[in-house]
């Protein structure tokens, strides 16, 4: 790893303005999931730890949230122009740890940082509403005040951008703040609280802690101190810790599993969707969210997509992220691969083909060669279960409500996508389509502007845009009689 500012790469927790160790020293080794070399360490921090920075996140949240709104918006204003001149080195430090191509990633640095950007904006603009009263004597106002400590627990497959796009709007409207970042990237999530240090953000008020993940995330679920939890991670965590919440009827934000459809009707430019397949499916490897996990394409144009699809994803080079002509790194770790092999081989076993790939990448390790299967059935897991990895499978449809019937199939409700150039086609899919994000005739759609989240069992709440302020706020309602 070269990076110019060194003091970026911390093996520390961040905890009331120090950088400390665990109690018991224990550590947790980070890899790099391209070369499976450990290139640090941080400290494996438990309950009690995380009780010390809940502590501290509550003693500074008055001194915090007293501050005016335009002084909060400076210092935010500070953390995004610290974080754009240091991009290049965050971006090394993504790579080595989660594996992204460092394109990526210098995308991804950017990305977050635009949630920075956008709520040191929005902070000034928390508004209120005066309501006329039926009793002529009376006045009823409504505020918004901040709801306090914010937990954030951020996943390892954005570690740079989850962190702000949760972290960014709590500070803004004067909430405190403790991040627990997975263990696979803590450091992302680290050199963040460095420039937050240098911009201006008081000790307490931002505070980042590694370590067991049941341990921390349980002392943050149950905590009568944090009035929010918000999490992005699997349904199947998220649920764990939304029944542990209850225990405080605690305010949350879940953005859980995915299971994205991406739809190309027989009037689509199969030149477009082919591009949109390919942004959709292969960015950090099939290694988010939102990407498609199902491609449902018109039996009229199947033939064409495939062969396109087919020759596109056949040039996607594959190697260690920082290899500037990379487009493809590896997976995670070794769990991730195996759930990648067992769905292929599913999927064959059930019917499909391999049109390319489908097979081990020659580097070894956790790499996987980005793979096409056609023909796939409804009994593979792959229709049901969220791959996580560069495994496109194809299906064929006839009819628009067939198509329809076949994306809403499944519990999870995030992102979807389909082309066509029908606008009475548009408008009814879009709004038939279950799901809390709709992608017409693009496979990109996130930026820090737009309402990001899920219905069903993919989330509650969301995050980004003017919205995003909305879920670290509570609703206070004044009435002023006697006038």
């Amino acid at each position: 790893m070269e990076i110019k500012n060194t003091d970026l790469f911390k093996e520390q927790c961040y905890i009331n303005g120090e950088w400390v160790n665990s109690n018991n020293n224990e550590i947790i080794k980070v890899n790099n999931p391209a070369t499976l070399e450990i290139i640090g360490k941080v400290p494996k921090c438990g309950a009690e730890e995380t009780k010390v920075a809940i502590e501290a996140a509550n003693t500074s949240w008055n001194n915090w949230k007293g501050k005016s709104a335009k002084d909060r918006s400076i210092i935010l204003r500070k953390w995004f122009d610290l974080i754009m001149s240091n991009q290049e080195d965050l971006a090394q430090i993504m790579t080595i740890e989660q594996g992204k191509p460092i394109n990526e990633s210098r995308g991804e640095i950017a990305y977050g940082a635009s949630f920075v950007e956008l709520y040191a904006e929005e902070s000034k603009r928390v508004y209120g509403d005066i309501i006329p009263d039926p009793l002529l004597d009376r006045r009823i106002v409504v505020i918004k005040q901040p709801i306090g400590v914010v937990a954030a627990i951020t996943p390892w497959n954005f570690p740079s951008s989850m962190i702000t796009r949760k972290c960014a709007p709590a500070l803004a409207v004067g909430c405190p703040v403790v991040i627990k970042p997975a263990s696979q990237t803590p450091f992302s999530a680290l050199a963040l609280a460095v420039l937050a240090e240098e911009a201006g953000i008081p000790k307490g008020v931002l505070n980042i802690i590694t370590g067991n993940a049941n341990e921390i995330g349980q002392e943050l679920s149950v905590s009568p101190i944090v009035r929010k939890l918000s999490f992005t991670g699997s349904t199947k965590i998220g649920k764990i810790l939304l029944s542990q919440c209850a225990s405080t009827v605690k305010k949350v934000s879940m953005e859980l599993g995915g299971h994205a459809p991406f739809i190309v009707f027989e009037d689509a430019n199969v030149d477009d969707a082919v591009l949109g397949a390919m942004q959709s499916k292969f960015r950090n490897s099939g290694q988010t969210c939102v990407c498609a996990n199902r491609l449902f394409i018109h039996e009229k144009i199947y033939d064409e997509f495939l062969k396109k699809f087919t020759v596109a994803v056949s040039k996607i080079k594959v190697g260690n992220g920082l290899e500037e002509d990379v487009v493809s790194g590896p997976l995670i770790d070794a769990y991730s691969l195996e759930k990648v092999k067992e769905h292929v081989k599913d999927a064959v076993n059930t019917g499909a083909k391999i049109a390319v790939g489908g097979d081990m990448h020659e580097l070894g390790g956790n790499f996987y060669k980005p793979t096409i299967i056609s023909n796939v059935t409804t009994k593979a897991k792959i229709t049901y279960e969220e791959t996580f990895g560069p495994v496109a499978p194809l299906y064929k449809f006839k009819t628009e409500e067939e198509v329809i019937k076949m994306a809403n199939n499944t519990p999870y409700g995030l992102a979807s996508y389909f082309y066509s150039r029908d606008i009475g086609r548009i408008w009814r899919v879009s709004e038939a389509l279950e799901y809390g994000m709709v992608g017409v005739n693009t496979g990109l759609t996130s930026k820090a502007e737009i309402p990001f989240g899920g219905i069903k069992e993919s989330g509650l709440g969301r995050e980004g845009s003017r919205y995003g302020l909305d879920d670290f706020l509570e609703i206070k309602y004044i009435n002023m009689a006697g006038i």
